[in-house]
């Protein structure tokens, strides 16, 4: 497999942009490898400059649900294009897609749109201070929500490849606001609302993690962090950027049986443009500006491209679809099963709808302590082998993995056959 060119373009992308890259996991550290540079995607696959094509489960960390370049959304977005890239007025299309949303979330009842996932929560946030008057947020270690200061405590993702627990440039003031509690455990959560619950103004959860690896949260932790925001008056939001239409047809939110009072949604709901929203009870939306005192804006918000684009995407995924998708993931990750008691490797694999992860670990992971446990040097040799297979995973052991409906059975077998190369090549 040809990699000149992307070394070549590395190299060059190393004088303009810290690391080379313009997100930290993208460098490909955490894998001990350089980044494939892309040219061009089309379905359930990536082009590289050098023209090596690759199986791809990143799927531009989860947006692309129907695919690449699906047809249906380029047609649409090509129309769009014609009308106008950016009006910074209201639009007809904002309120499509408003509705479409409100007819499969039913906690939406009301909702902003953003242009990234961190800024859906940093205003969840502000807003969930606005009103009930408190300064102190929880968060769960591992939990990723963006980059905006408040989160960059205890977070997983980027931060977690990196090693690093909080990130400078942060505040003491600012971390001191930010409580960081255990994934998955509620002896924690019990005390640290019955010591501070009068400051908090929310907790923050991404009910199924996908920043520390995939990690499900158990339904009774997150029955237990409403009913403990119900009783003290805290808001409960539920961050389904990365979750929002992959974790089940309605998201992670519709695994619990649960109502939070906010929620985030981002990736598939711009359909590969970049756009977010939060939303949910018009009680506490309404303390948005204009309706009320709690100020948020932004120039692109409602983006009439990222409007078609979700849009498409969300009308072309069906429920019939999504069970495809879940099927195919499932089909993967039996297979990763298979092969794992075959060459008795202790793996643990994960799947919550379209979304699947893997640890090179003993037990199941249910938390970020033990997902740092697992073994990441025999992940990142993993990585690089199915990366010469074909096979284009996330980069970093606590990343996640999506399927989308372009892939196919030959695409499964062909993956599994990497992984078995790849196995027999370090355990056989």
């Amino acid at each position: 497999m040809q990699t000149q060119q992307s070394k070549f373009a590395f190299e060059q992308a190393q004088a303009v942009f810290p690391g080379g890259v313009n997100s930290p996991v993208r460098a490909f550290k955490a894998v001990e490898g350089n980044p494939v540079f892309i040219d061009r995607a089309k379905g359930a696959y990536l082009y590289d400059v050098d023209g090596n094509r690759y199986i791809d489960y990143v799927l531009s960390w989860g947006p692309m649900i129907l695919g690449h370049a699906e047809d249906r959304v380029i047609e649409a977005v090509k129309s769009a294009v014609e009308c106008g890239t950016s009006f910074g007025a209201p639009s007809p299309l904002e309120t499509r897609l408003g509705q479409h949303l409100q007819e499969r979330i039913p906690y939406l009842e009301r909702m902003r749109m953003v242009s990234s996932g961190t800024e859906a929560t940093m205003s969840a946030i502000r807003l969930a201070r606005g009103v009930t008057r408190r300064d102190k947020i929880v968060k769960f270690v591992g939990c990723y929500h963006g980059h905006s200061d408040s989160f960059l405590v205890q977070a997983g993702s980027g931060v977690a490849t990196f090693g690093l627990p909080n990130s400078p440039g942060v505040t003491e003031a600012t971390a001191q606001d930010t409580i960081t509690l255990p994934y998955n455990d509620k002896a924690s959560l019990q005390t640290c609302f019955e010591e501070m619950g009068s400051d908090i103004a929310c907790v923050i959860i991404e009910a199924v993690a996908g920043n520390m690896g995939l990690i499900q949260a158990d339904h009774d932790f997150i029955h237990v962090i409403r009913e403990l925001t119900s009783q003290y008056g805290a808001l409960f939001i539920i961050d389904e950027v990365m979750t929002g239409f992959r974790a089940s047809y309605t998201g992670a939110t519709g695994l619990y049986g649960v109502e939070p009072d906010l929620l985030c949604f981002g990736k598939v709901v711009g359909g590969g443009f970049p756009m977010a929203l939060f939303g949910g009870k018009k009680k506490y939306m309404d303390y948005i500006a204009p309706m009320g005192a709690v100020y948020q804006a932004g120039t692109l918000s409602g983006n009439p491209i990222a409007m078609t684009a979700g849009y498409e995407t969300l009308v072309s995924l069906t429920p019939e679809i999504f069970k495809d998708m879940e099927g195919r993931t499932s089909q993967l990750c039996q297979g990763l099963k298979e092969l794992a008691v075959r060459y008795q490797i202790p793996l643990q694999v994960v799947q919550v709808g379209t979304m699947f992860g893997f640890f090179f670990n003993e037990r199941p992971v249910r938390n970020f302590e033990d997902s740092k446990a697992s073994d990441q040097e025999v992940f990142a040799r993993v990585h690089a082998g199915l990366l010469k297979q074909g096979i284009y995973l996330a980069p970093s052991q606590y990343e996640s993995n999506f399927m989308s409906a372009a892939h196919t059975k030959e695409d499964i077998d062909q993956t599994l056959q990497a992984f078995d190369t790849v196995f027999g090549e370090i355990y056989g």
